[in-house]
């Protein structure tokens, strides 16, 4: 795959306040792609220099295509039609309203709605239809199921995810880490102006000094004596709790006991860290 977005050494400051290090990144072609980071942490900014909506003051960036932008609020006039808003685009976009898009994302019988009586999830069907217009090669969506109810979220990720089979490059930018780790492809998170961490999400925990819950349910009680790790107060559901840096060890360490125990495992469950609670722990790193 060939690079799509190229961002070399990107600096931007506000002031006397640098808020872009050297940034360096690049987004391949026919990814779902996530930029995170805590407010403040410079995602916003990167996106809008990459969307031309920001200058900066020193850096590279390289977009190879045409690019559709899904902003997370929209400043169409409350009392202009969805149909008006296709056909302005179009126009803009030089470029037929692509009726296709519209019917798959439900959006024919709305035609005649004004926008300010679209619902929120109506509205975010239209966004991503007017960031289509034209056929873009790359499409950046800016938190795109925000206030979508389940329903509404499924459909949309459906979409995202046909854009990418389609060869289509998309840039999301999202709080919701449940739904960067079931779309994305690669992530990249922001700290204080720089790339702390580029890669696929299940990557993150080998940069993390990661802990795992182990959950087991034996036949009988166990006294647990020198564990090399911790074991958390009482039980979940007859479910005794621990918590260890290293499955390897902490699960032979487990079942041997049970066995010199006399105990028989009933049940064992294993919990690894979400994509949020990794995401958190690196936010948190070197505070």
């Amino acid at each position: 795959m060939n690079n799509m977005i190229e961002v070399k050494a990107l600096t931007k400051w506000y002031g006397a306040n640098e808020v872009l290090k050297n940034v360096t990144f690049d987004v391949k072609r026919g990814e779902i792609f996530a930029l995170l980071g805590a407010n403040g942490a410079g995602k916003t900014t990167t996106l809008e220099c990459i969307e031309g909506l920001r200058e900066y003051q020193s850096g590279e960036i390289k977009v190879n295509g045409k690019t559709g932008v899904q902003l997370q609020s929209s400043s169409l006039p409350q009392h202009m039609k969805a149909a008006e808003a296709l056909k302005l685009f179009a126009k803009w976009r030089r470029a037929p309203v692509n009726n296709d898009f519209v019917n798959r994302l439900e959006l024919d019988d709305l035609k005649n709605k004004m926008y300010k009586d679209l619902s929120v999830g109506q509205k975010r069907r239209l966004h991503l239809a007017l960031a289509m217009t034209g056929g873009p090669d790359i499409v950046f969506l800016d938190e795109p199921t925000a206030g979508l109810d389940v329903e509404g979220r499924a459909a949309l990720h459906d979409e995202i995810r046909t854009l990418r089979t389609q060869g289509k490059t998309v840039v999301l930018a999202s709080h919701d880490m449940a739904e960067v780790e079931s779309l994305c492809d690669r992530i990249a998170i922001l700290k204080n102006g720089v790339i702390a961490f580029i890669g696929r999400a299940s990557d993150l925990a080998s940069q993390l000094s990661e802990t795992v819950k182990v959950f087991i349910k034996l036949t009988s009680q166990v006294c647990f004596g020198n564990l090399s790790f911790s074991r958390h107060a009482g039980n979940l559901q007859g479910y005794e709790v621990f918590e260890t840096s290293s499955l390897d060890n902490g699960l032979l360490e487990l079942l041997a006991a049970a066995k010199a125990a006399g105990a028989h495992v009933r049940d064992l469950n294993i919990e690894h860290a979400n994509l949020e609670q990794r995401f958190l722990a690196l936010a948190k790193e070197g505070r």
